[in-house]
């Protein structure tokens, strides 16, 4: 995997910032040059498939994305991390959390999906054959990116990292992300595991609020940032950063 990464002197302990379906590393720009995170090492990968990583010969789906994201840490010889996922990737953040536990120190699910009702891109791909949107289906979702990116700064990145994914893996993903949104357990399971955890949504254009429901139902500790859309480190980086900052200073 291609990995930006910034040291601390002296740092606290190390986050991971896993991006979501389509993006890069490239997202989390704002947080890697934060003052308010200059005493944390950063971690920021682009997944296999996305961004500037290669394209697996055969996309590795959610719980190989986690399995490969353990066993790189491993092979980094990292202590257990700090996982903030967005979106899709803080689907990946809780499978790595529950399949390797000793490698997570605590998570920070970022507009992660909890229900059917986030599944804004996921869900206009999971119905299509591979062929289908290999032939037209993902020029026509990245034409509607880049048309919601001339007022929105977040979804004009977006379009960049877009143009770098491998349509294989984004279409698996999807169609994973999907069936695990649909089920609506993904609250209960964030809820069960035993680090610390804290969930975060943009607001009110960010997380459902039928996933807000299911989060509070289930007993997730969770904060919106607002006003926000999807990406409320992009769209608020000054809330997004005092929510996270908080959580951490209590670890």
């Amino acid at each position: 995997m291609v990995l930006r990464e910034r040291p601390a002197a002296s740092p606290r302990g190390t986050l991971l910032l896993v991006h979501g379906l389509g993006e890069s590393g490239l997202c989390f720009e704002g947080l890697f040059e934060a003052p308010a995170l200059a005493d944390w090492h950063l971690l920021v990968p682009d997944l296999p498939g996305y961004g500037r990583s290669p394209w697996p010969p055969e996309p590795l789906g959610l719980a190989g994305h986690a399995d490969h994201l353990a066993a790189w840490l491993e092979s980094r010889g990292a202590p257990p991390v700090v996982v903030v996922g967005h979106s899709l990737g803080g689907v990946i953040a809780l499978l790595l959390t529950e399949r390797h536990p000793a490698r997570v120190r605590a998570l920070v699910d970022v507009d992660g999906n909890k229900s059917a009702a986030d599944c804004t891109f996921s869900g206009q791909v999971a119905g299509q054959p591979l062929a289908e949107f290999r032939a037209g289906g993902f020029d026509r979702l990245r034409a509607a990116v880049h048309e919601a990116g001339r007022d929105d700064p977040a979804q004009r990145g977006y379009h960049v990292s877009l143009r770098l994914a491998d349509p294989a893996t984004f279409h698996r993903d999807s169609r994973e992300l999907y069936d695990l949104s649909v089920g609506e357990t993904l609250a209960a399971r964030l809820a069960a595991l035993p680090q610390p955890h804290r969930y975060v949504a943009g607001g009110p254009g960010g997380a459902s609020p039928r996933s807000l429901e299911l989060l509070r139902a289930a007993g997730v500790p969770f904060d919106v940032v607002a006003p926000s859309g999807h990406w409320p480190f992009i769209d608020q980086p000054a809330g997004f950063l005092a929510v996270l900052r908080a959580f951490l200073d209590r670890l």
